[in-house]
């Protein structure tokens, strides 16, 4: 009776263990479903919700998607997805790594790809014909650190700005798995910041922003909660320019 007893004590507490495991495996892929623009060129779309324009169609060679409950609001654009398909009789066992700029859901899909990053799957060209031929393929995917080599996160002023009455960017080459959660507007005399609003996808806006040249402060956030404040090396210009980029001087690769 006894030991009847502590086997079943170890193996639910196995069990246990086991879920969590399962549960909290960031690396861990997903099963799930994708389709393609079916109307759009090769690359991805410079209309997307992230709010990115035609660095959203062309970023990572133009390997982006568009995704429905990872767009999260806004906080999963620029975030990095490996997406494989299932298909042996087509698909590569890599697959391909996209970047997400725009928010869609199709036939029961997490992931509308670029027609670029949907062949990409494809273990050859004429696989590649065949799987775009289906329309829509069964996948699975985990998310993976964006890396952009030699670039730094860049301020990107929309434009829609008009300096100095009102301010709108996104903020381009997110390196990493973190989220930019949320960002300050500060001023670099007296440092007095000002948090800025999520406008839509990765749209950044304040109305009436400080003068003088800006600093800004970025919260990075991990899935575990971990929240980190970021400060660029470098400001924007007090006379920014709406439609003009600036390097913040830094990067984050964590």
């Amino acid at each position: 009776m006894a030991l009847s007893l502590l086997c079943t004590v170890v193996l639910t507490t196995f069990l246990f263990m086991q879920t969590m495991a399962d549960t909290s495996c960031s690396d861990c892929f997903v099963q799930s479903r994708a389709s393609f623009y079916p109307n759009s060129d090769e690359k991805g779309t410079d209309a997307g919700a992230c709010g990115f324009g035609s660095f959203g169609a062309t970023i990572n060679g133009g390997d982006v998607s568009a995704a429905s409950s990872l767009y999260r609001d806004g906080v999963g654009c620029g975030a990095c997805y490996q997406v494989r398909c299932t298909n042996s009789v087509y698909c590569s066992g890599d697959g391909v790594t996209i970047v997400l700029t725009d928010q869609g859901s199709g036939d029961n899909t997490d992931f509308i790809l670029s027609q670029r990053a949907f062949s990409r799957m494809a273990q050859n060209k004429d696989a590649a014909a065949s799987l775009l031929a289906l329309g829509v393929a069964d996948i699975e995917y985990r998310r993976v650190s964006c890396n952009y080599p030699n670039k730094n996160i860049t301020i990107k002023i929309d434009e829609s700005s008009s300096n100095p009455h009102y301010l709108a960017f996104v903020l381009w080459f997110q390196q990493g798995r973190r989220d930019i959660t949320a960002v300050q507007l500060c001023e670099t005399q007296n440092f007095v910041c000002k948090l800025l609003d999520r406008d839509h996808g990765a749209v950044w806006t304040t109305t009436s922003p400080p003068s003088g040249p800006l600093s800004l402060r970025m919260l990075f956030s991990t899935e575990d909660g971990d929240d980190t404040w970021i400060v660029p090396v470098n400001n924007i210009p007090e006379d920014w320019k709406a439609g003009e980029t600036y390097d913040s001087g830094v990067q984050v690769d964590q």
